[in-house]
């Protein structure tokens, strides 16, 4: 009797597993964020990022606003298109969180496109870092399941009839690319700037657009073996992906770094702005 009450309790747990739905961390590509986040474990990936020396964004052109995301409402720093325009780019912060620093590139970024509307998504509700400790702390802290909280709340602010690009570094290089795959988004280009890439090709599958990998050449964590295993998924997935490597360290476009390379920065940044001008701005 007590041998079949506990066969009992077993089929109704195996049921009970079978059933529940799989958890929105799930569903945004937890896997390559997961194995980005335990990079913060790693001392030499720590002081890969030198602490940013500080940067003064000049004029202020943008805003920080709100919208509603489950779980809480989100913030995001908005510059709005100077002219009516229904092209967004969403902007995904490094590890050190929603500083000056990219805002000032999400400004440049606006300025030599035109007509866009950009929104740089705070992927930690307000919090950010000035040390490596703190940045890793904050990265490790960061919920998978708030940040596509966060992006799907993003689509629904920016509306339906949105033509829209992605761009991130670091750990926002990774999220740009989810951003991208994310259900519900329809994006006409995603970049991506040294990130975790996804690994699931069925996932990969569900891009809408094709994709530009910057990597560097130097990177230990984000290797050459990491890039050959993406370019290997993208091709099995049948999505185009368009990589280039430079001679240069991990973070190597952050000119608060002080292992910033401007050559391979200002190369880096030509066909990103070509990328997203021929996808996004159509010109």
């Amino acid at each position: 009797m007590k041998r079949s009450w506990i066969l009992l309790i077993a089929l109704f747990s195996i049921a009970a597993v079978a059933q529940s739905p799989k958890s929105c961390c799930e569903v945004a590509g937890s896997g390559s964020n997961a194995k980005f986040v335990a990079l913060a474990d790693d001392a030499d990936f720590r002081d890969q990022h030198q602490e940013p020396r500080a940067t003064q964004l000049g004029a202020v052109k943008g805003q920080i606003v709100t919208y509603p995301a489950a779980g809480g409402e989100a913030q995001a720093y908005y510059l709005k298109s100077e002219n009516n325009s229904n092209k967004w780019l969403l902007v995904f912060h490094e590890w050190w969180g929603l500083n000056d620093q990219v805002k000032g590139e999400a400004a440049k970024l606006q300025s030599d496109l035109g007509a866009v509307n950009v929104l740089c998504l705070d992927l930690y509700d307000g919090k950010m870092a000035t040390t490596r400790e703190a940045a890793g702390q904050l990265m490790q802290n960061a919920s998978a399941d708030r940040i596509m909280a966060m992006i799907q709340g993003a689509q629904e602010y920016i509306g339906s009839d949105a033509k829209v690009a992605t761009i991130g570094w670091c750990f926002g290089g990774g999220w740009s690319l989810q951003a991208a795959i994310a259900p519900g988004e329809s994006t006409e280009g995603c970049v991506m700037y040294y990130g975790m890439p996804e690994t699931d090709a069925e996932r990969l599958a569900k891009l809408d657009s094709d994709v530009l990998g910057i990597f560097a050449g130097r990177d230990q964590w984000i290797n050459a073996e990491v890039v050959a295993e993406f370019k290997a998924n993208a091709a099995k997935a049948d999505i185009g992906l368009e990589v280039h490597v430079y001679d240069a360290d991990h973070a190597f476009a952050n000119p608060t770094n002080t292992i910033y390379d401007e050559e391979a920065t200002e190369a880096a940044y030509a066909l990103t702005l070509d990328y997203l001008r021929q996808r996004l701005m159509n010109y």
